[in-house]
């Protein structure tokens, strides 16, 4: 029975060098998120007759995204790579916006928050969006779930 969806993730800690606990708290939620409600179908591996559910080893290696994708027990399917030039910008302002979030949670009046906020949810919706679409014909997968992987990668490029 086919089930097109991650079951695991993974990412290569050796990747990330330092977080905080606000970029914590933002990881495990996307991890948690991700697992409980998610599409992922690999084009190339459901054609060959592997329908999931999937293991995902996440890390960044020469500027790619390295996407090791797994069967259940492990066995590994495919590798695919993708180039995060276009990524660059949307990290660094989804990061500059995110300090400006943390900090004004500790001290800005609510209407300030939600103003920040609405400016990192466009940020992070953006750049899902383009997840999506670079994703086309590799993965088939829905915004929520980009929305999720994106918070992920923007974790991997944390450099300290």
């Amino acid at each position: 029975m086919a089930d097109p969806r991650i079951s695991h993730i993974e990412l290569d800690e050796a990747t990330i060098l330092s977080r905080n606990a606000d970029i914590e708290q933002e990881r495990r939620v996307a991890m948690f998120d991700l697992i409980e409600d998610n599409t992922f179908k690999p084009t190339r591996s459901y054609e060959a007759g592997h329908h999931g559910p999937y293991r995902l080893h996440l890390s960044v290696q020469d500027g790619r995204l390295m996407m090791v994708i797994s069967d259940e027990a492990g066995t590994k399917l495919e590798t695919l790579g993708l180039g995060m030039g276009r990524f660059r910008r949307p990290i660094r302002e989804y990061f500059a916006i995110c300090e400006s979030y943390y900090q004004a949670v500790r001290k800005a009046t609510a209407r300030e928050i939600e103003t920040i906020d609405m400016a990192r949810r466009g940020i992070h919706n953006e750049a899902s969006e383009m997840l999506v679409e670079r994703l086309e014909g590799k993965i088939e997968t829905d915004f929520d779930t980009a929305r999720r992987l994106f918070t992920l990668i923007c974790v991997l490029h944390i450099r300290g």
